[in-house]
Formats: C-alpha cells, sequence, structure tokens
C-alpha cells in the first residue's frame, strides 16, 4: 500500500505536541497520545524526505513486540486501536489510524539501555580504538560483526540535542542508583536473549538493540518508547550474515551507509534522500515486519 508520508503531525484541539526525531507526543492529561511520523534520522540528523508509512511499520512492529512481552514486564500500552480512542481524538481518526498509541505517563530513565549480541556500530569503532565497548573488555581479533561471547549491556545517555553517549555502566550506577541500574541490566538482557532466539526462528539475527524504560507514579518499572524497531535495532538476514564487514540488514544502515559514502560531514542539514534510498529503506522495513510478525502488512484494515 502507498500512502502519502506524514512528516509532522498538528492536531487541531490538542495542545502543541513535543516532538521528538520520529516521534509527536500530545499530553492529554491523565494519558499520552504518542503519534509516529514518518521521519527518519541518522547520526542524530531528521533526514528528508520522510520514509512513506515508515511510522505504521514502526509502530506495528513495536506493538508486536510489547505484546509477546507482556508477561515478562509491563508496558506502556493502554489502547492501539485509533477507533476506541476518546471522543475528542475522533476527527482525526484516519491520520492516527495504525501509527498512534494511547500510553501511561512515566517518568523516564535517562539512559538508553543498549543490548549487544554482536561488534557492530559505535561499539565496533570503540573496540578498535580502547578493546572495549562502554568499559566492558572483549577479546582481541575480533571482526566486525563477530559474535560476541555473551550479550553485554553497554548504557547511553539520552541526549536531548546531539549525540547519545555510550558510558560505562558505573556512570548510569552513579547517577540513578545502583540497585535501579542493575534491575534495567538484568532486564535489558533478558529481553534483548529472548528476543534474538525467537528472531533467529525467523531467519533475523538481532544484532543490538536499545530500549528505553519509565518509572510509574508507584516506582513501577514500565517498557516505554519502542520496541525491537528497525529504527533501534540492527537486524541481519541470518542466511546471508558474514563477519568482517557490515551485513546486509533489514534496517537503517542501508540509508546510513549511503549517508557515508555522499560525503556528508554529519553537521545539519543533511542532503537529501534520493527515490531510490527511500523506496529502498521503506522496503527493508516492511520486510522486517513481515519476517518478524508473519504478517503480510501493517496497514490496519478500515
Amino acid at each position: 500500500m502507498t500512502t502519502p508520508a506524514v512528516s509532522a503531525t498538528a492536531l487541531a484541539g490538542l495542545p502543541e505536541p513535543r516532538r521528538g526525531k520520529v516521534r509527536d507526543v500530545y499530553d492529554l492529561g491523565e494519558t499520552l497520545l504518542i503519534v509516529a511520523t514518518d521521519r527518519i534520522s541518522a547520526f542524530d540528523v531528521v533526514l528528508s524526505p520522510p520514509i512513506p508509512g515508515k511510522g505504521i511499520i514502526l509502530t506495528q512492529i513495536s506493538n508486536f513486540w510489547f505484546r509477546r512481552f507482556a508477561g515478562l514486564v509491563e508496558n506502556h500500552l493502554i489502547e492501539t486501536d485509533s477507533s476506541r480512542f476518546p471522543g475528542l481524538l475522533a476527527p482525526h481518526e484516519g491520520l492516527l489510524r495504525g501509527r498512534s498509541i494511547l500510553a501511561k505517563k512515566c517518568t523516564v530513565v535517562p539512559f538508553e539501555c543498549v543490548a549487544r549480541g554482536y561488534l557492530a556500530g559505535s561499539g565496533w569503532k570503540e573496540y578498535r580504538q580502547t578493546g572495549a565497548v562502554c568499559g566492558v573488555p572483549l577479546s582481541p581479533g575480533l571482526l566486525e560483526a563477530s559474535p560476541l561471547p555473551e550479550p553485554i549491556f553497554t548504557p547511553a545517555t539520552k541526549a536531548a540535542t546531539g549525540h547519545d553517549e555510550n558510558v560505562p555502566f558505573s556512570v548510569m550506577e552513579s547517577r540513578i542508583g545502583t540497585e535501579l541500574a542493575q534491575r534495567l541490566r538484568e532486564l535489558t538482557l533478558t529481553l534483548y536473549t529472548k528476543a534474538a532466539a525467537y528472531a533467529q526462528t525467523r531467519g533475523i539475527l538481532i544484532a543490538d538493540t536499545k530500549f528505553e524504560f519509565g518509572l510509574d507514579p508507584a516506582g513501577k518499572l514500565v517498557f516505554i518508547d519502542e520496541a525491537l524497531t528497525p529504527d533501534s535495532s540492527r537486524f541481519w538476514p541470518r542466511e546471508s550474515y558474514r563477519p568482517g564487514g557490515s551485513p546486509p540488514s533489514f534496517d537503517k544502515q542501508f540509508l546510513r551507509d549511503w549517508l557515508e559514502k555522499s560525503g556528508w560531514d554529519k553537521t545539519p542539514p543533511a542532503p537529501e534522500l534520493p527515490p531510490d534510498v527511500v523506496a529502498g529503506t521503506r522496503e527493508r522495513y516492511l520486510e522486517a515486519f513481515r519476517v518478524l510478525t508473519g504478517q503480510e502488512s501493517p496497514w490496519p484494515s478500515t
């Protein structure tokens, strides 16, 4: 299905949203309306043009994983069917369908919780310089995309602007307390291990992923934001995986690779994405949805 791209939302009758790199978040009082637009970012810069339908694909992949792990950790989902949203959102139901959720309000833990099962991305760059990733020492002689002996937890600071920064676990402990930091490390690695085992049965290797968590008013941990999407993870086709380079992927590495070759210095503005990169990125996201969920289309029936 071809849908017009949604680069931003402005819903009449609602307050101005808080805009992230991808999501527009509306405060409805006791709940949040989270709308996944079709914006895409790389190297912490929002790119143009958007990827048509990407917000729907991301939302449906996240909802699949949130439901799969509902027995393991509470998540922020209140309602995923836009036809059952509050009446004040009814005029916008066409726009919201498939790309939005009603979510619980939480106090966000100010760290990205990253799990890595393979050596890639910023972890690979850091390993080449120091032999470690976020203070976790690794064996010498590993190649790009090498599997790690066991998954590692590598937190990162959440930057409102600019680049997130990988930090040692000790930094996380000092800022949020040892007990909470250890709970987050254990939960992150458990979620990653279970997700990676499932994905492997579907022919996908999850090289790494990042999670976000919040605390509800009672102090209970809540799984928030997004879950194991091509925006937040590296998905590699198992059949074509080989260590020693950047494997083919079902995520935005395809787009990152194009940007790396474009000569862009990674400061705004970014070069405009050509049509073939937009189409190629969209198809990779769609393929990730199809393979992981076993469903043909993320678009909800009308």
